[in-house]
């Protein structure tokens, strides 16, 4: 059995019931063969998959916190660090009922890539709990995030740990965290990122993920003689990523039709109307359902469907594993020529293979939506130099960051003889980085 599979198989046994993980490693591991295989003998005597693919630390703990109503709740937290080879751990914070251990590694395995590809200092991490912070009152929203940082606090630091927002955890809950920190540590740090522009945020990061997402796409189309311009694009998701994709997508003059959040999703063929869409969830926090009485022409359905209409590019930004073989094969027979990832693993292993298959241009989103975290980076820069750059100056690194990546992958895809293929370029290229880091340092 080759090093590789052997390394998958134990895995799969020393983490039972984690198939998002599983999914994970098995994705980056196979690309990488190439490459593990032509290294084999020395890659085994130091174990370097299996350190690789252990983290360097796992934390789990409760967070009570008390309810309006004066009940006291009980949720888990968790934050695993898992590779500081190349910089301090960078890793967002996931706040949604699905969250477990599982996929906390699978997200923070992934993140080990994604950061070694922006170029920047910055090792993989990810951490959140089973908290909702939907139909929850701010000041519920409050008592949680205080109690989640009294514990997390312990573990995390400006050279340490750094963590950022994600799924459920934007501005607001930021802004809690960040609070409890200073408030216990006594120090004003760049502990964290996605910070409120008064206390030092950076400018540009709440636009990085879905700007970012834009600006690769553009510079793939563009590197196979096409453009961005007039193309039909479906989107899903209604969240920070998708928002600014779809208002980025619009400036450089693509049209997008779809969105979605977990209830249902809109057809808008007159393009979303991103000013509305921006009023429903980030100032009413309301359900998508409530688009087409502002839009009366666009069509609102529910449940599943999103990638049901003919598009020419399909950018999934919503949670993992959303856009699956049959969703790639209506994609594929209304002829959609590239998809490219804003969420992480947004597309299961199978419709990754059929769209590769079928020759559409696949960017994963260890690559494409590596812009938040770049931006993140950005943003400890600023912090650490007690600096606060123009808009201007982060899009125009960020948008240099994303070219730059978009290239890496595509070089890295085209040494190893897999021309076209981003999915084995992004692992291969993230990976080489991290190996080199890690053989300097020894046996840590």
């Amino acid at each position: 059995m080759s090093y590789v599979d052997e390394v998958i198989e134990r895995v799969i046994q020393e983490n039972p019931n984690e198939p998002e993980f599983h999914q994970a490693v098995k994705e980056v591991l196979d690309s990488l063969r190439v490459v593990v295989d032509a290294n084999e003998e020395s890659y085994r005597k130091d174990a370097l998959l299996e350190r690789l693919v252990n983290p360097e630390r796992q934390i789990k703990f409760r967070v009570p916190w008390i309810d309006d109503a004066g009940q006291v709740h009980v949720n888990t937290g968790y934050r695993v660090q898992f590779n500081s080879a190349i910089g301090p751990y960078k890793g967002g914070l996931r706040l949604h009922p699905s969250v477990n251990l599982g996929i906390i590694k699978f997200l923070g395995f992934e993140q080990i890539f994604k950061n070694s590809l922006t170029g920047l200092p910055i090792g993989g991490a990810k951490g959140g709990s089973d908290f909702d912070p939907k139909g929850k009152s701010d000041r519920e929203v409050m008592a949680f995030c205080q109690s989640f940082m009294t514990e997390l606090c312990k573990y995390i630091g400006a050279d340490t740990d750094v963590p950022a927002g994600d799924i459920g955890t934007g501005a607001r809950e930021i802004g809690y965290m960040f609070g409890q920190y200073k408030r216990i540590r006594g120090l004003f740090v760049g502990v964290l990122t996605g910070k409120g522009l008064s206390y030092g945020g950076s400018l540009a990061r709440t636009e990085a993920t879905g700007y970012g997402l834009m600006y690769i796409v553009e510079e793939m189309l563009k590197c196979h003689g096409l453009t961005i311009k007039d193309k039909l694009i479906s989107v899903s998701g209604a969240g920070n990523v998708a928002i600014y994709v779809i208002e980025k997508a619009q400036q450089l003059g693509a049209k997008v039709i779809t969105c979605s959040d977990s209830d249902g999703w809109i057809y808008d063929l007159d393009g979303i109307d991103v000013q509305v869409l921006k009023d429903i969830k980030e100032v009413k926090r309301q359900r998508l359902s409530e688009y087409p009485k502002y839009r009366p022409q666009a069509q609102y359905h529910e449940g599943k469907g999103v990638w049901s209409v003919p598009c020419d590019i399909a950018l999934p930004c919503a949670t993992q594993n959303e856009l699956d073989l049959e969703d790639a094969k209506m994609l594929v027979a209304n002829g959609v020529i590239a998809v490219a990832e804003g969420a992480n693993m947004p597309t299961t292993a199978q419709a990754t293979e059929y769209l590769q298959a079928h020759d559409v241009y696949f960017l994963p989103g260890k690559a494409a939506n590596a812009g938040g975290v770049a931006t993140s980076a950005l943003e400890m820069s600023q912090n650490s130099e007690r600096l606060s750059w123009s808009f201007e100056e982060v899009d125009q690194k960020l948008q240099a960051i994303m070219i730059g990546i978009y290239h890496n992958i595509d070089d890295a895809a085209r040494k190893y003889g897999f021309e076209g293929n981003y999915v084995v370029g992004a692992n291969i290229a993230g990976f080489e980085k991290v190996v080199d880091a890690m053989n300097a340092q020894g046996i840590v």
